[in-house]
C-alpha cells in the first residue's frame, strides 16, 4: 500500500493572512507588493490548503491594481480624474489585503472588488 503522506496538504490561516498582508509591503519598501505574494504562492501552493485560491485572487488583484494605475495616467492628462482615481486605487489596495488577511484568519475564502482574472 502507498502512502498518501505527500499528497496531504495542512492547514495554516497565518500563512495565508502573511500572504495578505505581505501585499502592503509596496507601501512600505516601494515594491514587493506582489513579488512576495508571488513567491509564497508558487512555494506553498500544494502544501497548504487553501493557498492557490487565496494566492490567485492576491495576483489577479494585484495585477489589476496595476492596470488601474497604468490607465488612470492618461485620465490626468485628459479630464484631471485620474489624479482621484489614483487616490481611490491606493486606498482600496492598502484596505482589502487587511480585510482579506483577516478573512483568511477566519478560514474564509478571500474576495477583491474589481479584481480582474488574470490567473485562473
Amino acid at each position: 500500500m502507498e502512502s498518501n503522506y505527500h499528497t496531504l496538504k495542512r492547514t495554516d490561516n497565518q500563512l495565508l493572512m502573511i500572504t495578505h498582508l505581505a501585499q502592503l509591503l509596496t507601501y512600505v519598501t516601494g515594491f514587493g507588493g506582489l513579488i512576495v505574494p508571488l513567491i509564497i504562492w508558487a512555494t506553498q501552493k500544494d502544501k497548504v490548503d487553501g493557498m492557490d485560491a487565496h494566492g490567485k485572487s492576491i495576483l489577479n488583484f494585484q495585477l489589476s491594481i496595476i492596470v488601474y494605475c497604468i490607465l488612470s495616467i492618461p485620465l490626468i492628462i485628459v479630464f484631471g480624474l485620474g489624479i482621484l482615481l489614483l487616490i481611490l486605487i491606493g486606498i482600496l489596495a492598502f484596505v482589502m489585503p487587511i480585510i482579506n488577511a483577516i478573512k483568511a484568519s477566519n478560514g474564509e475564502l478571500p474576495s477583491y472588488p474589481l479584481s480582474l482574472n488574470f490567473v485562473s
